[in-house]
C-alpha cells in the first residue's frame, strides 16, 4: 500500500485506509465520529448517478458524503493481493 489519494477519487468497489482528515474542524469531528480516523478501511460501494454524493462502507456502516467532504479524507490505496 503506497499509493496516496482522496476518498473522493475512489471508484466503486475500490478500498482505502484512512492517513489524514485535511477538513473544517466541525467536519473533523463529525467524520470522527463516523469512525474515520487513521487505519480505517473505506470502500466506495454506491455513486448517485451525479456523481455526488456517494455510499462509503465504513466500520460496516454505509455513509453517504458529498464529494467536497470526502476530498478532505487521505487515503492510502488498497492494492490487489499477490497471487
Amino acid at each position: 500500500m503506497d499509493e496516496n489519494l482522496s476518498m473522493a477519487a475512489l471508484k466503486v468497489g475500490e478500498s482505502g485506509y484512512v492517513t489524514q482528515l485535511s477538513v473544517q474542524p466541525a467536519m473533523e469531528r463529525r467524520l470522527r465520529d463516523l469512525g474515520l480516523v487513521r487505519g480505517t478501511r473505506v470502500t466506495c460501494l454506491l455513486k448517485s448517478p451525479a456523481g455526488d454524493p456517494c455510499a462509503y462502507l465504513i466500520r460496516g456502516a454505509l455513509i453517504a458524503l458529498r464529494r467536497a467532504d470526502a476530498a478532505g479524507v487521505g487515503l492510502e490505496r488498497e492494492l490487489p493481493a499477490a497471487i
